[in-house]
């Protein structure tokens, strides 16, 4: 099975969404699944993995109801408040959604010592309790703190979105290189091959610039915890759909077909536990 294991939907509103600036008015719109569909086919992709961009109990049932109603949405990313007093009550709440895979919160929006708050490791703590994964949004200098982070609870099933952001416009690879080398020995952790065109040069990328990152990634986490995704709709600012998958095809394309078959959705299955 195929999976793009990365993308998001949304209505787009100015006020709750004001990430999306002026710089971004190609995404300043809604973006719904039936704007993704046509995309997924064109390149034989099975299903995909919707992600939270709002932190907001609302946003996951939004992205829950989608997967209810569009069964290609295979799983959900969701958001909960992981430094909630009843945190664990809200995991076992959501224990009945089968579509919900596990949470993201939005830690590149803070400073790196927010991964060390108590309240927050504890609702950590109880995740792998429930079964739910976690994914990891972050920056480069966040990279210290999230060693530290994933050390702490080996049982849990941890990836890391868009290879922790390296600055791939000015070329910055050797301090980000040395700390996901350092991360990456931690088996329970995964890595999403996504979120590179937009940590590039949105109108003047070229496809070689991107091999050191991806040459660094496949030999740090080796292609068994490499998962594809297209972070549709937020790619569109620097590349479209197709370019976004042809650029990371393109790269693979000399490996095994299993190699293959993993990257492109067995890897994704397994870490979110996608059945069909």
């Amino acid at each position: 099975m195929r999976i793009d294991a990365h993308q998001h939907f949304w209505h787009f509103d100015p006020i709750r969404d004001s990430w999306i600036n002026d710089s971004m008015k190609v995404i300043q719109r809604d973006f719904s699944p039936e704007d993704l569909l046509s995309h997924l086919m064109s390149k034989k992709i099975d299903g995909s993995i919707a992600v939270q961009a709002d932190e907001s109990p609302q946003e996951t049932q939004y992205l829950l109801e989608l997967s209810n109603k569009h069964t290609w949405i295979k799983k959900v990313v969701g958001w909960v408040d992981l430094s909630a007093k009843d945190i664990e009550a809200q995991l076992e709440r959501y224990q009945e959604e089968k579509n919900l895979a596990g949470f993201r919160k939005i830690l590149q929006a803070l400073p790196p010592s927010a991964m060390e708050e108590k309240s927050f490791l504890n609702g950590i703590r109880l995740l792998s309790k429930y079964q739910f994964t976690y994914d990891i949004l972050i920056f480069p200098k966040h990279l210290k703190a999230t060693i530290e982070l994933v050390k702490k609870f080996p049982d849990q099933a941890f990836i890391v979105d868009h290879l922790a952001k390296p600055d791939i416009k000015n070329g910055e690879f050797e301090s980000w290189a040395k700390d996901i080398k350092v991360l990456s020995s931690n088996p329970n952790l995964y890595c999403k091959v996504s979120g590179m065109v937009t940590e590039a040069d949105w109108k003047g990328w070229k496809k070689e610039e991107f091999k050191p990152y991806l040459d660094h990634i496949t030999n740090s986490f080796g292609t068994e915890r490499l998962v594809y995704g297209s972070d549709w709709p937020v790619c569109l600012l620097a590349a479209s759909y197709n370019d976004v998958f042809d650029l990371a095809w393109d790269y693979f394309e000399t490996f095994s077909g299993d190699e293959k078959a993993g990257i492109f959705g067995e890897n994704a299955c397994k870490f979110y536990r996608i059945n069909s």
